[in-house]
């Protein structure tokens, strides 16, 4: 379940509410307003974690690929530190771009990639309001991944607008940009359907 708030506060007073949530909620601060939303469903953990594991292995720990990323979960992204606060389910940056990671959770270099699982309850955030966001700073590539409709939407930012490079589904291998060295095992990323 997600939730939004806006509060009559400067920005500073937004990010301490930020802060201040439960260990169990995600929050994030996009253009003045606080959301937050419950810890993932295992469905998109699952996907979450096969992702780490396939394209981790070959971006950030160079193992079957070419190397030189950094691969994170759930990074705290600091468009303008403290006010335009994203945190998309995984991120990477091209280590040359980011060569050292922060010394504490915010990211103030914007990652070469992001991807959002989305959700029933999180999927309009994660189109018309984070996507928005993200084209806006400059992401080059954005993925979506929906674990219930078992899809794979890959986009490129082209002249500051969002470009489909790619519609995948259920048990496909792909190969796409920015990771488009490796084939990537849709299957890998839903829970086994039922028979």
């Amino acid at each position: 379940m997600s939730a939004v708030m806006k509060i009559a506060t400067p920005p500073e007073d937004l990010y301490a509410q930020l802060e201040a949530l439960p260990e169990n909620l995600t929050g994030e601060i996009i253009n003045g307003w606080l959301y937050t939303q419950a810890r993932p469903t295992g469905r998109h953990g699952l996907a979450g974690s096969a992702l780490t594991m396939d394209i981790g292995s070959a971006y950030h720990r160079g193992r079957g690929g070419p190397g030189g990323w950094w691969i994170l979960d759930e990074p705290e992204l600091h468009f303008i530190r403290d006010t335009e606060v994203l945190v998309p389910d995984l991120a990477g940056w091209r280590r040359e771009r980011m060569p050292r990671l922060p010394n504490d959770h915010r990211f103030n270099v914007v990652p070469d990639w992001v991807c959002e699982i989305v959700s029933p309850s999180t999927a309009r955030k994660d189109r018309f309001t984070k996507m928005p966001v993200y084209a806006r700073y400059g992401v080059s590539y954005l993925w979506l991944v929906d674990p219930v409709a078992r899809t794979l939407e890959a986009f490129a930012l082209r002249e500051e607008r969002w470009t489909v490079i790619g519609l995948f589904q259920d048990e496909a291998i792909v190969s796409v940009e920015p990771f488009a060295d490796i084939g990537l095992e849709l299957g890998a990323l839903w829970e086994p359907a039922a028979d």
